[in-house]
């Protein structure tokens, strides 16, 4: 029995005749947003190759494509979070139940650049900084004003910490304690991923190799004491900010990912124990059947190599789960208000490809931290999408689209070109010292600017559609230098009321624990009960470990 396919030929050769008689196309390359090209149409022979039960699927089930819940959001709707934080931790604490208030149901603590970098708001090198592109955590003291009047047992908190993520995990472990909440009911994630901040965003503090032992003692500690809290978040929202493409953001993040497995396995751990806690962490950028594909192909990608190359049996092993943020590489401060309509198609594609959590960018970010009004449109933005559009009413309705399956197999195919590329170069680790990521997202960013300069690609308002006055009045959020002042006056109160000697014992401790390779997580805790800072302590580590500096790439 014939199966139609020379057929369809035939129709779709006589379709295209017709329209090159008809010179109906505009004079512009077709392309995504990461330059990929888009044919005109794709029909059945797009997707012959696809098997819909090995490689589509059910929703709920293996390869997971469709997603990771048999009811998507029939079940359960995404976690609403906004990212939120700012100068003191009075004020983010303040902002943090202005948000509750409003519906949403999840929080992201955004820290200042010092934080990020483990040192203190006192230290010379914070001055000017304190505050400013987020909160200022020193030492347990400023934890403790940051989550006053929140139960940390009925709230599900998300941390965006790397290099010193097991540092700020003590501490608010520690909070949970005062609070009386048992370790085993908190909820939430620590971000933790050194390894896309080397090919990236570049805040680290230690080399490579201690600090994946670090992230493994997160995970040895955390998968037996704090089991509903995600210890890490393979992050491939900053590959993305930094230039890469869709295809290099989804290769690179989950190469990540299967190293943090690996390093894992290597220590021991049951790799159906520690991999159900692993989350993910993906860029919703503007192309949106381009990240919608992405994010599909992700889940298929990770449950197939978990499956078929790390032989995990636990159905939770398979599942990636994966937060979203819109982009905000994407917004312009030009018209300033387009950015509400980016931001929501961003987020109704990351909706679409069925994230678990999602955070949407305010319109102001590329002026300043997000004031109150513009996190609020944000915000409401997501309920929007939530309550009016229908779009949550069936789970993944655009699978069987012949664009979106095929660009899904594309991608996945384009990501298995780069494992490959990965482990010829030695690995992820060995791959980041040869500079190959940096290179890879450099020559994007680059490709990609050259066709905004020529104006093959259009942003709304930036390089077309450009309007003679752009001076648009947005309130913005402006952080005063007396946040500096307050944050270094109470660190100084902190160093003069706790026990010298039981700080010094404790750092010492830590030093030892570290040269003899234990789990550092319980002494990270020790340190932190008896107020050690922030910077004192990735300094002790720094006497051990060294700091990292970034060999040259060109």
């Amino acid at each position: 029995m014939s199966d139609g396919s020379g057929e369809l030929k035939d129709v779709r050769r006589r379709w295209e005749e017709n329209v090159e008689k008809s010179g109906k196309s505009r004079p512009a390359r077709f392309t995504t947003v990461s330059s990929a090209p888009i044919e005109m149409l794709y029909g059945p022979e797009d997707v012959s190759r696809i098997n819909f039960l090995t490689d589509i699927g059910y929703p709920g089930e293996y390869p997971y494509t469709r997603g990771i819940h048999p009811t998507g959001y029939r079940g359960k709707l995404w976690t609403m979070r906004q990212f939120a934080g700012f100068g003191t931790p009075e004020d983010t604490n303040e902002r943090y139940h202005y948000l509750l208030e409003h519906g949403q149901t999840g929080l992201s603590v955004a820290f200042d650049l010092p934080t990020l970098m483990g040192r203190d708001a006192d230290d010379p090198l914070a001055e000017g900084e304190v505050g400013i592109c987020g909160v200022s955590v020193s030492s347990l003291a400023d934890m403790e004003v940051l989550f006053k009047g929140i139960d940390l047992g009925e709230i599900s908190t998300s941390m965006t910490i790397n290099a010193p993520a097991a540092m700020m995990m003590t501490f608010y472990l520690a909070v949970a304690e005062k609070q009386g909440r048992d370790f085993k009911v908190l909820r939430g994630t620590t971000q933790t991923d050194i390894l896309k901040e080397y090919m990236a965003q570049k805040e680290w503090i230690y080399p490579p190799e201690p600090s994946m032992r670090l992230i493994i003692d997160m995970f040895e500690y955390m998968n037996r004491e704090v089991p509903q809290w995600n210890p890490i978040s393979v992050s491939g929202y900053h590959i993305r900010e930094a230039g890469s493409t869709s295809a290099q953001e989804l290769a690179f993040t989950l190469a990540d990912g299967f190293a943090y497995v690996e390093a894992g396995i290597k220590r021991g751990l049951d790799v159906d124990e520690f991999v159900p806690r692993i989350s993910f962490f993906f860029n919703s950028h503007i192309d949106f059947f381009e990240e919608i594909a992405k994010f599909r192909a992700a889940r298929r990608i990770w449950a197939r190599h978990m499956k078929e190359k790390y032989g995990a049996k636990n159905p939770r092993s398979l599942m990636l789960r994966f937060h979203t943020q819109t982009a905000g590489c994407s917004l312009t401060a030009q018209q300033p208000e387009n950015n509400i309509i980016r931001t929501a198609y961003e987020a109704l594609a990351g909706v679409l490809g069925g994230t678990q959590s999602l955070h949407t960018n305010s319109m102001d970010e590329t002026l300043a931290l997000p004031s109150e009004k513009a996190v609020k449109i944000a915000l409401r933005t997501q309920q929007i999408i939530a309550y009016e559009t229908g779009v949550p009413n069936t789970v993944d309705p655009l699978a069987g689209s012949y664009f979106v399956e095929a660009l899904t197999t594309r991608m996945e195919q384009e990501a298995e070109q780069y494992f490959e590329r990965i482990e010829m170069l030695g690995g992820v680790i060995a791959a980041l010292e040869a500079g190959f990521f940096q290179r890879e997202i450099a020559d994007a960013a680059y490709r990609y600017q050259r066709e905004l300069d020529a104006r093959e690609k259009i942003i709304v308002g930036m390089n077309d559609f450009v309007e003679g006055d752009e001076n648009v009045e947005i309130p913005i959020l402006v952080i005063s230098p007396e946040v500096e002042v307050k944050q270094k006056k109470r660190l100084a109160e902190v160093r003069q009321s706790r026990n010298a000697a039981a700080v010094e014992r404790s750092l010492q401790d830590l030093r030892q624990a570290a040269v003899d390779q234990k789990n550092l997580v319980p002494l990270l805790l020790n340190c932190t009960r008896v107020y050690v800072s922030l910077g004192e302590m990735c300094g002790a580590l720094a006497e051990v470990y060294g700091l990292y500096e970034e060999p040259a790439v060109f």
